[in-house]
């Protein structure tokens, strides 16, 4: 058996995207795994975004706790979210988690799971902003 995953782009602007991001684990969990690909994202004025800010996260975890990467030639941890828990994190008042990542930054997200069982799950919103540079 492999974990049970989805993704949905829910909207794809040229200022924002919101992703949705489900997960039912078969006990392996995932290590890095690409969420977010910002060169599959449309732009704007014939100009693409080279990365995204992470504006807005809504989600519920059962099971397992997920964090979610800048995706680096060694990747930075953008946020832990607790297992056993639904929430709202809204960074909009201050523009945005910036990715923070250094060399080798792709602009991409990542998502790593820890301590994932059999059937644990998460389902995850994602409201980002474009970057353009």
């Amino acid at each position: 058996m492999v974990d049970t995953v989805s993704s949905l782009l829910l909207q794809d602007g040229p200022r924002n995207c919101v992703i949705r991001l489900n997960n039912t684990s078969d006990g392996t969990g995932e290590a890095a795994v690409l969420k977010v690909d910002v060169s599959t994202l449309s732009g704007f004025n014939n100009r693409l975004p080279s990365e995204v800010s992470i504006e807005k996260i809504e989600y519920s975890l059962d099971g397992m706790q997920v964090q979610i990467l800048w995706d680096a030639t060694s990747d930075v941890l953008a946020w832990t979210l607790t297992p056993g828990q639904s929430n709202e994190i809204d960074w909009s008042k201050y523009g945005g988690l910036v990715n923070n990542a250094g060399a080798g930054k792709t602009g991409d997200i990542l998502f790593t799971t820890v301590g994932a069982g059999a059937g644990d799950s998460y389902s995850i919103v994602l409201s980002l902003v474009k970057i353009y540079h």
